[in-house]
């Protein structure tokens, strides 16, 4: 058995162990050990994975397994990563361990919201591991499913209407992706759904290729917050509680990048040559949109949110770049957006668990009161900004000297565009980090609040190192990724 079954295994036998707790202590134990079991096997895995290819192995999937599901249509359970999924595992094991204790306090149903949480979980780790185009889409609706119970019942505003809203929007994205899988199974002989068997034998005409391939780049792209299909995005991080804007900001986002990359570019490189300048001018104005509409919020989800926006545009503008260092800059984005927005939002929810406002023009004198949040807002910010040291320097550097080095000018007019998007994050961030932090306390009241519990310094300190560790200790992620987008970049740009 591969182990990476075991991220199958672990989530499942979490789902028993909340079903069968008795009581709330209980409950934080069966999530304490779950998710330090799933941090600990993606850091084993991660280094593992780097000694392998260190060591010369040169197989595109390392860790491979593959058991018959459904005879039929030839569908497996087929398990394998690559350098992006390692770092994608990584990833989604840090934002489950930290939104364990910034959940610590939750309630009411504390037991049912980790119950879905955990089946959220389950759903992202399930895709990343596969490489069936099937038993993937059938772990991506897993992973949405659950997105409004938790927004619907624990969230807060128009709790309601947001769930709603994301639900149908991500079921739509879903309806175009399961016709562009099956049109690529089909088309392609009705032989297999493995992703890298596919990939490496390819028989899709071409002209079927440019009819698939929206559905399929959408299908994902709405998820990834593609534009115009973004809206559900903002309502759907501010109405969400806490740990669940971590996780949906964090990870979920992310499977749309993935998927468009993956799937899209890789299975449809023949139409992702001729349609990429289509959604590479949708994706540019994702990025100047985002942090435009993230300047004029005043509501510290919405900012972020449209941050996240912003963000998530250049994952997938890099990629449309069809270049090395743009695609690998667009991965380590990916790792790097969901670390600093997840450290975001934990802070937000702090806040305003004390506050009971997430309002700019309410907040104030936070440095004064609650030092530690606000120290670990300011790092947040920076981050966000793409200041020296941190991820976000890493990735936006990576995606922009890439992007640029396309020789057309078409390509260089859309870099300098979304290039502009700095400068707007670095208006918006500074602007809120200002006003929040370090001017007049403006409600009496707040003198008597609280800084950070154990729990919520154990989730914040934790994000905190990740960040300033990718962006300090920068190439053991980018030797392992840009390993892993040079073979599909090769099918892409033969």
């Amino acid at each position: 058995m591969s182990i990476l079954a075991i991220y199958i295994v672990i989530p499942v036998l979490m789902l028993l162990g909340l079903w069968l707790a008795r009581n709330l202590k209980e409950v934080r134990g069966v999530m304490v050990v779950g998710s330090t079991l799933l941090l600990a096997l993606s850091i084993y895995l991660t280094i593992d994975f780097i000694h392998q290819r260190a060591a010369g192995v040169t197989d595109p999937m390392l860790y491979t397994a593959s058991y018959m599901w459904f005879k039929p249509l030839n569908i497996h359970f087929s398990f394998g990563v690559d350098g992006i999924s390692v770092v994608m595992l990584l990833l989604s094991s840090i934002i489950v361990f930290t939104g364990t204790f910034a959940s610590w306090q939750l309630k009411p149903l504390t037991k049912e919201y980790f119950l879905w949480f955990t089946l959220l979980s389950s759903g992202v780790f399930g895709f990343f591991i596969t490489t069936d185009m099937f038993t993937m889409f059938m772990f991506y609706e897993v992973a949405l499913i659950p997105m409004y119970l938790l927004i619907g019942v624990w969230g807060s505003g128009a709790k309601e209407y947001s769930a709603m809203k994301l639900t149908l929007m991500l079921m739509g994205g879903s309806a175009l992706l399961i016709l562009g899988i099956l049109g690529i199974y089909f088309f392609n002989g009705a032989t297999t759904m493995d992703v890298v068997k596919i990939g490496m034998d390819n028989h899709i005409p071409n002209d079927v290729q440019n009819v698939l391939f929206p559905f399929v780049f959408i299908g994902f792209g709405v998820l990834g917050a593609l534009f115009p299909f973004h809206t559900w995005s903002p309502d759907g991080h501010a109405s969400a509680p806490t740990a669940v804007s971590m996780l949906h900001a964090g990870v979920l986002m992310k499977l749309g990048g993935y998927g468009c990359f993956r799937i899209a570019m890789y299975l449809l490189p023949h139409a992702a040559q001729e349609l990429s300048w289509i959604f590479l001018i949708l994706t540019t104005i994702s990025v100047v949109y985002g942090a435009l509409s993230a300047c004029v919020q005043t509501d510290l989800k919405y900012i972020n949110a449209y941050s996240s926006v912003s963000h998530c545009g250049l994952v997938l503008f890099a990629i449309l770049m069809m270049q090395r260092t743009a695609c690998t800059g667009a991965i380590i984005q990916m790792l790097s957006h969901g670390l600093m927005t997840a450290l975001f939002f934990a802070l937000i929810g702090m806040i305003y668990g004390r506050t009971h406002t997430r309002d700019v023009r309410k907040l104030g004198g936070l440095m004064k009161i609650m030092p530690f949040l606000a120290v670990g807002y300011v790092i947040a910010g920076l981050a966000n900004l793409g200041l020296p040291g941190f991820s976000g320097f890493v990735a936006e550097m990576s995606i922009f000297v890439g992007s640029f080095d396309n020789a057309d000018t078409f390509h260089r007019v859309c870099t300098i565009i979304a290039c502009g998007s700095i400068v707007v994050t670095a208006v918006y961030i500074l602007r809120v980090v200002g006003k929040i932090l370090f001017k007049s306390v403006p409600d009496p009241h707040f003198e008597k609040l609280t800084d950070a519990t154990w729990d919520e310094r154990v989730a914040v300190c934790c994000l905190i190192f990740c960040v300033a560790g990718l962006g300090l200790m920068p190439m053991w992620a980018s030797n392992v990724i840009s390993d892993a987008v040079g073979p599909i970049l090769s099918v892409v740009n033969p």
